[in-house]
Protein backbone atom coordinates (compact mmCIF):
# COMPACT_ATOMS: atom_id res chain seq x y z
CA UNK A 1 0.00 0.00 0.00
CA UNK A 2 1.50 3.60 -0.96
CA UNK A 3 1.80 6.32 1.72
CA UNK A 4 -0.70 8.23 -0.03
CA UNK A 5 -3.39 5.75 0.44
CA UNK A 6 -2.12 5.05 4.05
CA UNK A 7 -4.72 5.20 6.61
CA UNK A 8 -4.40 7.74 9.43
CA UNK A 9 -5.35 5.26 12.08
CA UNK A 10 -7.03 8.05 14.71
CA UNK A 11 -9.29 5.67 16.98
CA UNK A 12 -11.15 8.63 16.94
CA UNK A 13 -14.67 7.35 18.49
CA UNK A 14 -17.94 9.49 17.84
CA UNK A 15 -19.03 10.09 21.05
CA UNK A 16 -21.20 7.87 22.85
CA UNK A 17 -21.37 5.95 19.91
CA UNK A 18 -19.22 2.37 19.00
CA UNK A 19 -18.77 3.41 15.56
CA UNK A 20 -15.04 4.38 14.72
CA UNK A 21 -13.99 7.41 12.07
CA UNK A 22 -11.06 7.51 10.09
CA UNK A 23 -9.17 9.77 7.46
CA UNK A 24 -7.78 8.83 4.42
CA UNK A 25 -5.19 11.11 2.81
CA UNK A 26 -6.49 11.97 -0.73
CA UNK A 27 -3.91 14.56 -1.58
CA UNK A 28 -1.52 17.05 -0.24
CA UNK A 29 0.32 20.26 -0.90
CA UNK A 30 -2.86 22.26 -1.72
CA UNK A 31 -3.00 25.87 -0.46
CA UNK A 32 -5.57 26.63 1.88
CA UNK A 33 -8.10 24.45 -0.21
CA UNK A 34 -11.32 26.56 0.26
CA UNK A 35 -13.90 24.93 -1.79
CA UNK A 36 -14.48 21.26 -3.07
CA UNK A 37 -16.70 20.52 -5.94
CA UNK A 38 -16.76 16.77 -6.56
CA UNK A 39 -17.22 16.04 -10.25
CA UNK A 40 -16.55 12.15 -10.57
CA UNK A 41 -14.99 9.37 -8.89
CA UNK A 42 -11.79 10.32 -10.41
CA UNK A 43 -12.04 14.18 -9.99
CA UNK A 44 -12.29 17.33 -7.29
CA UNK A 45 -12.25 20.05 -7.90
CA UNK A 46 -10.37 22.39 -5.68
CA UNK A 47 -10.34 27.16 -5.30
CA UNK A 48 -7.09 27.64 -3.61
CA UNK A 49 -8.09 31.05 -1.73
CA UNK A 50 -4.82 32.83 -2.64
CA UNK A 51 -6.80 32.53 -6.58
CA UNK A 52 -6.24 29.12 -7.93
CA UNK A 53 -8.77 26.57 -9.48
CA UNK A 54 -6.76 22.67 -9.39
CA UNK A 55 -8.29 19.93 -10.23
CA UNK A 56 -7.23 16.74 -8.15
CA UNK A 57 -7.60 12.77 -9.13
CA UNK A 58 -8.77 10.90 -6.09
CA UNK A 59 -6.62 8.27 -7.11
CA UNK A 60 -3.59 8.97 -7.23
CA UNK A 61 -3.78 12.52 -5.64
CA UNK A 62 -1.64 14.21 -8.86
CA UNK A 63 -3.04 17.41 -9.15
CA UNK A 64 -3.25 20.39 -11.92
CA UNK A 65 -3.86 24.24 -12.11
CA UNK A 66 -7.26 24.68 -14.36
CA UNK A 67 -7.68 28.34 -14.14
CA UNK A 68 -6.26 31.58 -12.74
CA UNK A 69 -9.01 33.81 -12.73
CA UNK A 70 -8.28 37.72 -12.74
CA UNK A 71 -9.14 40.38 -10.33
CA UNK A 72 -9.27 38.29 -7.36
CA UNK A 73 -8.48 40.31 -4.53
CA UNK A 74 -6.74 38.10 -2.29
CA UNK A 75 -5.87 39.41 1.53
CA UNK A 76 -6.50 38.57 4.76
CA UNK A 77 -9.42 36.34 4.72
CA UNK A 78 -10.31 36.73 0.76
CA UNK A 79 -9.36 35.35 -2.28
CA UNK A 80 -10.62 32.97 -4.22
CA UNK A 81 -13.91 31.27 -1.85
CA UNK A 82 -16.66 28.77 -2.97
CA UNK A 83 -16.87 26.55 -6.09
CA UNK A 84 -19.79 24.61 -7.06
CA UNK A 85 -21.02 22.45 -9.76
CA UNK A 86 -24.16 23.76 -10.77
CA UNK A 87 -27.74 21.69 -10.85
CA UNK A 88 -29.14 23.82 -13.20
CA UNK A 89 -27.32 23.46 -16.23
CA UNK A 90 -24.39 20.43 -17.62
CA UNK A 91 -20.68 21.93 -17.29
CA UNK A 92 -21.29 24.64 -15.22
CA UNK A 93 -19.65 25.84 -12.21
CA UNK A 94 -20.64 28.40 -10.04
CA UNK A 95 -18.21 30.20 -7.89
CA UNK A 96 -17.59 33.03 -5.21
CA UNK A 97 -14.32 35.15 -4.50
CA UNK A 98 -13.91 39.03 -3.77
CA UNK A 99 -13.31 40.88 -6.59
CA UNK A 100 -10.55 43.27 -6.91
CA UNK A 101 -12.19 46.89 -7.62
CA UNK A 102 -9.73 49.72 -7.20
CA UNK A 103 -8.56 48.10 -4.88
CA UNK A 104 -10.78 46.95 -2.55
CA UNK A 105 -12.91 43.30 -2.59
CA UNK A 106 -16.25 43.04 -2.76
CA UNK A 107 -17.82 39.32 -2.59
CA UNK A 108 -18.67 38.32 -6.12
CA UNK A 109 -20.85 35.51 -7.57
CA UNK A 110 -19.07 34.35 -11.22
CA UNK A 111 -20.02 31.13 -13.42
CA UNK A 112 -17.52 29.37 -15.66
CA UNK A 113 -18.13 26.32 -18.33
CA UNK A 114 -16.13 23.43 -17.13
CA UNK A 115 -15.79 20.86 -19.34
CA UNK A 116 -12.89 18.10 -20.25
CA UNK A 117 -10.78 19.12 -17.24
CA UNK A 118 -10.64 22.40 -19.00
CA UNK A 119 -11.93 25.93 -17.30
CA UNK A 120 -13.49 28.30 -19.62
CA UNK A 121 -15.78 31.42 -20.29
CA UNK A 122 -15.88 33.01 -16.85
CA UNK A 123 -18.29 35.59 -15.92
CA UNK A 124 -19.58 37.54 -13.17
CA UNK A 125 -23.22 36.98 -12.68
CA UNK A 126 -23.47 38.77 -9.87
CA UNK A 127 -20.80 41.39 -8.20
CA UNK A 128 -22.07 42.68 -4.32
CA UNK A 129 -21.95 46.05 -3.17
CA UNK A 130 -19.85 44.57 -0.19
CA UNK A 131 -16.61 46.42 -1.34
CA UNK A 132 -14.32 47.40 1.36
CA UNK A 133 -10.37 47.61 2.04
CA UNK A 134 -10.66 45.46 5.16
CA UNK A 135 -9.74 41.62 4.57
CA UNK A 136 -12.43 40.31 7.14
CA UNK A 137 -15.70 38.60 6.71
CA UNK A 138 -16.57 37.84 3.17
CA UNK A 139 -18.57 34.94 3.89
CA UNK A 140 -18.92 32.92 1.30
CA UNK A 141 -20.80 29.36 0.93
CA UNK A 142 -22.56 28.69 -2.10
CA UNK A 143 -26.54 26.64 -1.78
CA UNK A 144 -29.17 25.74 -4.52
CA UNK A 145 -32.93 24.66 -3.54
CA UNK A 146 -34.87 23.53 -6.51
CA UNK A 147 -35.14 26.77 -8.97
CA UNK A 148 -32.09 29.36 -7.47
CA UNK A 149 -29.11 29.96 -5.84
CA UNK A 150 -27.73 30.99 -1.88
CA UNK A 151 -24.80 32.55 -1.08
CA UNK A 152 -23.50 34.51 1.88
CA UNK A 153 -21.47 37.63 3.13
CA UNK A 154 -20.22 38.73 5.75
CA UNK A 155 -20.16 42.08 7.51
CA UNK A 156 -16.85 42.88 6.45
CA UNK A 157 -15.43 43.67 9.72
CA UNK A 158 -18.16 46.66 10.06
CA UNK A 159 -20.89 45.51 12.36
CA UNK A 160 -23.46 48.36 11.63
CA UNK A 161 -23.47 46.10 8.26
CA UNK A 162 -25.55 43.16 9.97
CA UNK A 163 -28.42 45.89 9.76
CA UNK A 164 -27.98 47.92 7.36
CA UNK A 165 -30.38 46.41 4.67
CA UNK A 166 -28.63 48.70 1.46
CA UNK A 167 -25.59 46.96 1.65
CA UNK A 168 -25.16 43.06 0.42
CA UNK A 169 -22.59 42.54 3.25
CA UNK A 170 -24.32 40.77 6.42
CA UNK A 171 -26.97 38.76 4.68
CA UNK A 172 -27.67 35.83 2.51
CA UNK A 173 -28.55 36.37 -0.53
CA UNK A 174 -31.00 34.43 -3.05
CA UNK A 175 -30.45 34.74 -6.58
CA UNK A 176 -31.52 33.37 -10.21
CA UNK A 177 -29.29 30.52 -12.10
CA UNK A 178 -28.23 33.76 -14.18
CA UNK A 179 -27.95 36.31 -11.12
CA UNK A 180 -31.18 37.51 -11.53
CA UNK A 181 -33.56 38.74 -8.83
CA UNK A 182 -36.30 36.06 -8.09
CA UNK A 183 -39.08 37.42 -8.31
CA UNK A 184 -40.70 36.22 -4.67
CA UNK A 185 -38.10 36.82 -3.01
CA UNK A 186 -39.27 38.56 0.18
CA UNK A 187 -38.09 41.92 0.06
CA UNK A 188 -38.92 42.84 -3.81
CA UNK A 189 -41.68 45.39 -2.65
CA UNK A 190 -39.26 46.88 -0.15
CA UNK A 191 -37.16 49.73 -1.25
CA UNK A 192 -35.23 49.91 1.95
CA UNK A 193 -34.17 46.53 1.47
CA UNK A 194 -31.75 45.61 -1.51
CA UNK A 195 -33.94 42.41 -3.34
CA UNK A 196 -31.60 40.35 -3.18
CA UNK A 197 -31.33 39.93 1.15
CA UNK A 198 -32.80 36.33 1.80
CA UNK A 199 -32.27 36.78 4.87
CA UNK A 200 -29.90 40.07 7.39
CA UNK A 201 -28.23 40.23 10.48
CA UNK A 202 -25.40 37.85 9.80
CA UNK A 203 -21.78 38.34 10.94
CA UNK A 204 -19.48 36.02 8.90
CA UNK A 205 -21.57 32.66 7.80
CA UNK A 206 -19.01 30.35 5.65
CA UNK A 207 -21.46 27.27 6.12
CA UNK A 208 -24.84 27.25 4.15
CA UNK A 209 -26.51 24.02 2.16
CA UNK A 210 -30.26 23.95 1.68
CA UNK A 211 -31.91 20.11 2.56
CA UNK A 212 -34.09 19.24 -0.14
CA UNK A 213 -35.66 16.38 1.64
CA UNK A 214 -37.20 19.29 4.25
CA UNK A 215 -37.04 22.27 1.91
CA UNK A 216 -34.46 24.12 4.72
CA UNK A 217 -31.90 26.46 4.23
CA UNK A 218 -29.26 25.69 7.43
CA UNK A 219 -26.09 28.56 7.77
CA UNK A 220 -23.54 28.13 10.45
CA UNK A 221 -21.63 31.93 11.12
CA UNK A 222 -18.48 32.92 13.14
CA UNK A 223 -19.33 34.82 16.48
CA UNK A 224 -17.20 37.75 18.09
CA UNK A 225 -15.42 35.93 21.16
CA UNK A 226 -17.43 32.68 21.61
CA UNK A 227 -21.15 32.87 20.03
CA UNK A 228 -21.02 31.39 16.99
CA UNK A 229 -24.32 30.36 15.69
CA UNK A 230 -26.64 27.71 13.82
CA UNK A 231 -28.90 28.82 12.15
CA UNK A 232 -32.32 27.96 10.28
CA UNK A 233 -32.75 30.31 7.92
CA UNK A 234 -36.52 32.01 7.01
CA UNK A 235 -37.06 34.46 4.42
CA UNK A 236 -37.21 37.90 5.26
CA UNK A 237 -35.07 37.47 8.89
CA UNK A 238 -32.91 39.33 10.65
CA UNK A 239 -30.65 37.14 12.69
CA UNK A 240 -30.04 39.76 14.97
CA UNK A 241 -26.32 40.78 14.70
CA UNK A 242 -24.78 42.60 16.02
CA UNK A 243 -27.88 43.68 17.95
CA UNK A 244 -27.84 40.61 19.52
CA UNK A 245 -24.82 37.60 20.47
CA UNK A 246 -23.88 35.43 22.53
CA UNK A 247 -20.09 36.43 21.97
CA UNK A 248 -18.24 38.83 23.99
CA UNK A 249 -16.20 41.43 23.15
CA UNK A 250 -11.91 40.67 22.21
CA UNK A 251 -11.02 43.39 24.52
CA UNK A 252 -12.83 42.44 27.71
CA UNK A 253 -15.27 40.29 29.23
CA UNK A 254 -17.87 42.23 28.10
CA UNK A 255 -21.48 40.81 25.87
CA UNK A 256 -21.87 42.31 22.34
CA UNK A 257 -25.51 43.82 21.43
CA UNK A 258 -27.64 44.37 23.97
CA UNK A 259 -28.50 41.36 24.92
CA UNK A 260 -29.40 37.22 23.54
CA UNK A 261 -32.55 37.62 22.28
CA UNK A 262 -35.28 40.15 21.36
CA UNK A 263 -38.45 40.29 19.92
CA UNK A 264 -38.34 40.52 16.05
CA UNK A 265 -35.18 38.81 15.98
CA UNK A 266 -34.99 35.03 15.14
CA UNK A 267 -32.92 33.31 17.48
CA UNK A 268 -29.95 30.44 16.49
CA UNK A 269 -30.97 27.45 16.67
CA UNK A 270 -27.29 26.20 18.02
CA UNK A 271 -24.69 28.19 19.95
CA UNK A 272 -21.16 27.84 20.47
CA UNK A 273 -19.52 28.76 23.53
CA UNK A 274 -16.20 28.94 22.86
CA UNK A 275 -16.32 29.34 19.36
CA UNK A 276 -15.30 26.43 16.65
CA UNK A 277 -15.04 28.75 14.44
CA UNK A 278 -16.86 27.11 11.90
CA UNK A 279 -15.51 26.78 7.48
CA UNK A 280 -18.65 25.55 5.99
CA UNK A 281 -21.40 23.08 6.56
CA UNK A 282 -23.78 20.14 5.10
CA UNK A 283 -26.27 18.16 5.72
CA UNK A 284 -25.51 14.12 5.29
CA UNK A 285 -28.20 12.04 3.67
CA UNK A 286 -26.23 9.26 2.34
CA UNK A 287 -26.06 5.54 3.45
CA UNK A 288 -22.51 5.17 3.45
CA UNK A 289 -22.65 6.16 7.33
CA UNK A 290 -25.64 5.46 8.71
CA UNK A 291 -24.94 7.25 12.12
CA UNK A 292 -24.52 10.50 10.31
CA UNK A 293 -27.74 10.43 8.14
CA UNK A 294 -29.95 13.17 8.65
CA UNK A 295 -27.28 15.28 10.33
CA UNK A 296 -25.44 18.74 9.90
CA UNK A 297 -21.34 18.24 9.80
CA UNK A 298 -19.71 21.59 9.95
CA UNK A 299 -16.40 22.15 9.67
CA UNK A 300 -14.43 23.67 12.82
CA UNK A 301 -11.15 25.87 12.14
CA UNK A 302 -10.17 26.68 15.69
CA UNK A 303 -10.69 23.77 17.33
CA UNK A 304 -9.85 20.97 14.43
CA UNK A 305 -12.52 18.40 14.06
CA UNK A 306 -15.63 17.83 12.59
CA UNK A 307 -18.66 19.07 14.19
CA UNK A 308 -21.72 16.62 13.80
CA UNK A 309 -25.34 18.17 15.20
CA UNK A 310 -28.85 15.89 15.50
CA UNK A 311 -31.56 18.29 14.33
CA UNK A 312 -35.07 17.43 15.28
CA UNK A 313 -38.03 17.28 12.49
CA UNK A 314 -39.07 20.65 14.51
CA UNK A 315 -35.60 22.14 13.42
CA UNK A 316 -33.82 22.05 16.74
CA UNK A 317 -30.37 20.52 17.86
CA UNK A 318 -30.47 18.22 20.03
CA UNK A 319 -26.90 16.37 20.02
CA UNK A 320 -23.99 16.99 19.28
CA UNK A 321 -20.61 14.90 18.54
CA UNK A 322 -17.04 15.42 17.50
CA UNK A 323 -14.70 13.74 14.90
CA UNK A 324 -11.62 13.96 14.00
CA UNK A 325 -9.98 16.12 16.33
CA UNK A 326 -7.05 14.05 16.74
CA UNK A 327 -6.19 14.66 12.99
CA UNK A 328 -5.38 18.12 14.57
CA UNK A 329 -6.45 19.69 11.19
CA UNK A 330 -8.18 23.60 10.50
CA UNK A 331 -11.55 21.95 8.08
CA UNK A 332 -12.04 24.12 5.92
CA UNK A 333 -14.89 22.42 3.27
CA UNK A 334 -16.61 19.22 3.62
CA UNK A 335 -18.02 18.16 -0.12
CA UNK A 336 -20.55 15.07 0.08
CA UNK A 337 -20.90 12.97 -3.30
CA UNK A 338 -24.05 11.65 -4.96
CA UNK A 339 -22.56 8.03 -3.52
CA UNK A 340 -22.94 8.91 -0.16
CA UNK A 341 -18.87 9.56 0.53
CA UNK A 342 -17.23 12.47 2.85
CA UNK A 343 -14.37 14.54 1.75
CA UNK A 344 -13.15 17.18 3.54
CA UNK A 345 -10.05 19.60 3.12
CA UNK A 346 -8.03 21.27 5.85
CA UNK A 347 -5.91 24.29 5.69
CA UNK A 348 -2.18 22.72 5.81
CA UNK A 349 -3.35 21.60 2.19
CA UNK A 350 -4.38 18.40 2.89
CA UNK A 351 -7.46 16.38 1.30
CA UNK A 352 -9.09 13.59 3.24
CA UNK A 353 -11.67 11.46 2.64
CA UNK A 354 -13.67 9.97 5.91
CA UNK A 355 -13.45 6.39 6.25
CA UNK A 356 -14.65 3.24 8.99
Amino acid sequence: MTKRMSLIALGMLLVGSANAFEAEKVASDLKIPWGLAYVDDNTMLVSERSGLIKQVNLKTGSQQVIAKPDNVWAQGQGGLLDIAISPFAANTLYLTYSKDIEGEGATTLASATYQDGALANWQDIFVSNSRSDTGRHFGSRIAFDDNSLYFSIGDRGVRDNGQDTLTHAGAILRLNPDGGVPSDNPFIADNKVLDEIWSYGHRNPQGLVYDAQTKKLWSIEHGPRGGDEINLIKAGANYGWPITSHGKEYWGPISVGDGKVKEGIEPPVKVYIPSIAPGSLVLYRGDKFPELKGKLLAGALKLTHINVVTVSDAGKAIDEERIMAELGERIRDIEVTPKGDIYFSTDSGNLYKLKR
